[in-house]
């Protein structure tokens, strides 16, 4: 896929390949305090896919790697579990972002998004702990704030079918599906 192209709604074949996201464009957005008188929740989305870039960029500000040295994200987690996965829910599947090749590794073709909206991310932790919720809540605020900054619409949804996006993320274990974010461009 090329770096302008937009994320594909419909599989071309049943066979999903990973998608390499760009590099993020650390000089987009507007200024934090501006980011935050405009943070409020959208609910209404214009129907096209989001670019490539900007896909891009709202994986890496939700929990990517801003720090290679060390390998520390985005978002903060307690004792610095890193247990927030961010999953990507399209029309045309589902894909786990990996932060470390910053890519999206293709895991259903099924369509399981939990809300109306170009793409929907799921955040899922590693663990029932008492600090998840926590760590849930931090990478969730990095969505809506750099969508706030970026112009696109989000706004945090508790209620989906849970079970199912288990089934369709393939999650295993200790594994919590805790919170989504629709996103796409304001209508």
């Amino acid at each position: 896929m090329t770096a302008s192209a937009a994320l594909p709604v419909r599989p071309q074949t049943r066979t999903m390949q990973p998608i390499k996201l760009n590099a993020p464009n650390l000089k987009r957005g507007e200024p934090v305090m501006q980011a935050l008188a405009k943070r409020q929740s959208i609910r209404s989305y214009d129907e096209r896919s989001l670019s490539i870039q900007d896909l891009s960029d709202l994986v890496w500000a939700a929990n990517g790697i801003n720090r290679p040295e060390s390998g520390k994200r985005t978002a903060p987690s307690a004792m610095n579990k890193q247990d927030v996965k961010v999953y990507v829910c399209t029309a045309g599947g589902n894909y786990l972002y990996n932060p470390k090749t910053q890519t999206l590794e293709p895991l259903t073709a099924d369509d399981v998004r939990p809300a109306e909206a170009p793409i929907v991310l799921v955040l899922v932790t590693d663990t029932n702990e008492n600090w998840a919720p926590l760590d849930a809540g931090i990478v969730s605020q990095n969505i809506s704030l750099f969508c706030a900054g970026a112009g696109l619409g989000t706004y945090a949804r508790g209620s989906m079918d849970k079970e199912k996006l288990k089934k369709a993320l393939k999650l295993t274990g200790t594994q919590t599906v805790m919170l989504c974010h629709p996103v796409g461009y304001v209508k």
